[in-house]
């Protein structure tokens, strides 16, 4: 049964379309190799498995935040966005990715929380103290790098060590993504606080 006002699919064909790259809620098309055209759909997808039924708006939401953060952030860090000509479409420059996630964390609780509660002292490479309890804050904010797992579509923990060892990013590389992913975290932080969304 599908939901009035929900975007679940599109099948485009644009002008010098290349290709189309179906994700779990995001459809991106390459035009000619220079451009991207990312259309955020209202697919819902929980544990990396997409659910039968989208929300409607949801793809509208997700696409302006994402488009109000670039903006707000586009004097820290370049990024591929050139504009967004409709709520659900951003269309960008087309970039080679580095195939790590700079994943920041300021508190104890998700992943952290889950793989700490299960006795792990070390995330990523990144010794954890004793004692810590769910949402606790940490003294300094913490780097927990994650890539793509082999085989399947899920994360996976990785350390700054072993990113270098593998050759995945280079040192000097590496050393610009810390230097942005810190940046990008003190804005968030700036930003949430002026909303009143700090403890």
């Amino acid at each position: 049964m599908s939901v009035p006002n929900t975007l679940m699919d599109t099948q485009f064909e644009f002008e010098g379309q290349k290709n189309v790259y179906k994700g779990k809620v995001r459809e991106v098309y390459n035009i000619d190799d220079e451009l991207l055209v990312m259309i955020a759909t209202d697919r819902l997808s929980a544990f990396d498995v997409v659910m039968p039924r989208g929300i409607p708006y949801k793809g509208q939401i997700l696409n302006q935040i994402a488009t109000q953060m670039m903006k707000a952030t586009e004097d820290i860090v370049p990024n591929w966005l050139i504009d967004t000509p409709d709520p659900n479409v951003a269309i960008g420059h087309l970039c080679e990715p580095f195939k790590v996630e700079m994943v920041i964390r300021g508190y104890m609780s998700g992943h952290a929380a889950r793989e700490y509660k299960a006795g792990k002292r070390k995330l990523c490479g990144v010794p954890l103290p004793e004692g810590l309890k769910e949402n606790d804050k940490f003294s300094q904010p913490i780097i927990t790098p994650a890539t793509k797992a082999e085989k399947g579509d899920h994360d996976e923990d990785i350390s700054r060590e072993d990113i270098l060892k593998r050759g995945i990013v280079s040192e000097q590389d590496y050393e610009i993504l810390e230097k942005y992913t810190r940046a990008l975290f003190e804005r968030g932080t700036q930003l949430a606080a002026q909303r009143g969304l700090s403890w």
